[in-house]
């Protein structure tokens, strides 16, 4: 893990309200993995780190997918190219592609394309194949097709049927599930725990469902314990022992309990 100013290199809003930047960072692009994350300080009054996925690594440089959702984030899109930010990473324990997995089965709720993007361009490298199912509330909050790496052809779904099926992205789910050697998601509580409690109508029972967890965080460090999740191993942090899960690893009825 290496603390440092990073040098923004460009920070544009791709999606309403939504910004992709990208740092020079050599030390910690060095050691990024997929699924991991950096902590971000946004200026001096806000004294609190901003997790964000480490969406992208190319070279000594690494790319941030944020969504402005308070004063800290609404600062960071406010950021130059050639400006400095303050990092910390990279953090937490990452996605874990088997050597044996051929066939990967991604699957991204609103914003959760953030840390898919980098396993998926990993996995591309290993000769893996990858199917995205992506769903976002409307088609504009969709992230873009020309962005994404060529061999990936998302499989889109939205709740207002704006574009691609109508409803929510799970339920697309069993008609991919079965040439799947490994599934991969990130999205919102709401989606995991559908998938937990459809396990056998989505056709997931018996497969291993690696998940990121995106929660408020206050260290970062496994020091606060504000981001405390219940799961059948006991009680775990995001940030220390995440933000990757195992889907059944999770107490669903109540994750939280209030700790975060």
């Amino acid at each position: 893990m290496k603390q440092e100013l990073a040098s923004i290199i460009a920070n544009d809003e791709i999606m309403p309200g939504i910004h992709l930047m990208w740092l020079k960072s050599p030390p910690i692009a060095a050691s990024a993995q997929p699924g991991q994350f950096v902590m971000v300080r946004c200026e001096k009054e806000y004294p609190l780190r901003r997790p964000l996925s480490i969406h992208q690594r190319d070279g000594d440089r690494l790319a941030l997918l944020f969504t402005k959702v308070g004063k800290g984030t609404d600062w960071l899109a406010k950021r130059k190219a050639g400006a400095h930010i303050d990092i910390l990473g990279p953090m937490g324990n990452g996605f874990s592609l088997y050597p044996t997995s051929h066939n990967l089965l991604l699957i991204a709720g609103g914003i959760g394309i953030a840390p898919l993007f980098f396993l998926a361009k990993q996995a591309l490298n290993r000769s893996c194949s990858v199917t995205l199912l992506e769903g976002a509330s409307t088609a504009n909050q969709l992230y873009s097709r020309d962005l994404l790496p060529a061999e990936v052809e998302p499989i889109i779904a939205t709740e207002d049927g704006t574009t691609g099926k109508a409803g929510m992205i799970t339920k697309l789910i069993p008609n991919y599930i079965n040439l799947a050697d490994q599934v991969f998601a990130c999205g919102p509580i709401a989606m995991y725990k559908d998938m937990a409690l459809k396990k056998r109508e989505l056709k997931l029972e018996g497969k291993s469902v690696q998940l990121s967890l995106e929660v408020r965080m206050g260290c970062g460090l496994g020091a606060c314990y504000g981001c405390t999740v219940k799961t059948k191993q006991g009680l775990k942090q995001v940030c220390k022992d995440g933000p990757v899960f195992e889907l059944n690893d999770i107490l669903w009825d109540d994750p939280f309990n209030n700790y975060s």
